[in-house]
């Protein structure tokens, strides 16, 4: 035979049933955020954007590269080196491994003061840098039908090893071009 319930406990038990179902996405989403404090950088010349991931505060600098004279170097218009905010704070260019095989970026000039970059860990997703109306340049990307104009991109990978890290997810973090608002998108890597 069935159990009964009485008229306040079938509410009861009606509400904890919908408040389970419904807040399973929200748990999924925010589950196992980074335990990190990350810096943000400043006064760094140039950033078009930053890049951080666990397991530790060492930020990722994506800066424009200029010429002497001002101009942008398109052989190489994008330089990528470290703040070592886990050591002293110092500048550090990315080491062989680093550039070629995780945070190093493969480019192609576009055309028109516009480049299309790809990382070379994650070729799937292009990425453009761009002189805009101002004369200034910015990073974007397009990711589920919004163009961000990117800040900050992070990482969070928990455990794995050098060669093979287990990244559960990037998010990058910027503002949508279409309505001016922050906005943070997260990216499959997998």
């Amino acid at each position: 035979m069935p159990p009964t319930f009485s008229m306040p406990t079938k509410s009861l038990l009606f509400i904890v049933l919908t408040f389970a179902l419904f807040a399973t996405p929200v748990w999924a989403q925010t589950k196992a955020p980074s335990p990190i404090n990350f810096p943000t950088p400043k006064n760094v010349d140039n950033m078009l954007f930053y890049l951080q991931r666990d397991p530790n505060t060492n930020t990722l600098i994506y800066a424009l590269n200029l010429k002497e004279n001002g101009n942008i170097d398109a052989s190489s218009p994008i330089q990528v080196y470290w703040i070592r905010y886990g050591e002293q704070g110092q500048k550090k260019d990315l080491g062989y491994i680093q550039r070629k095989f995780a945070y190093g970026i493969d480019t192609k000039a576009l055309g028109g003061d516009k480049y299309e970059f790809r990382f070379v860990s994650h070729k799937k997703l292009p990425f453009y840098l761009q002189r805009t109306h101002d004369k200034s340049y910015h990073a974007s990307v397009t990711i589920n039908n919004h163009t961000i104009k990117v800040n900050r991109l992070f990482v969070r990978i928990q455990g794995g090893s050098f060669w093979l890290p287990n990244v559960k997810y990037a998010e990058v973090e910027g503002i949508d071009e279409a309505t001016g608002k922050p906005i943070v998108e997260r990216v499959s890597v997998k």
